[in-house]
């Protein structure tokens, strides 16, 4: 038996009551159940690709910002006019 790491962790419920349904009717224990899970899930999950173009062209936006004059007044952007890029 390979040696396993202890991890706790909450379910709903229905989960609960499902998994322990399922362990009696495949004679199983609960933890098998979810390693199995586990494994079947992070076999599919790919880590994200950073996207460089992406982060390039913020910071040219910051650059950008950060080279304009000085407003009279103040600033000339509102935070929303961030959020709708």
């Amino acid at each position: 038996m390979s040696s396993k790491v202890r991890k706790q962790i909450y379910i709903e419920p229905q989960q609960d009551i499902l998994l322990k349904a399922i362990a009696q009717q495949i004679g199983i224990s609960e933890a098998e159940i979810v390693r199995q899970a586990l494994n079947r899930h992070l076999g599919a999950v790919r880590p994200p690709t950073p996207n460089f173009a992406a982060w390039e062209a913020e910071k040219a936006f910051i650059a950008q910002l950060k080279n304009r004059s000085p407003q009279l007044g103040g600033r000339d952007w509102r935070r929303e006019a961030l959020y709708e890029r």
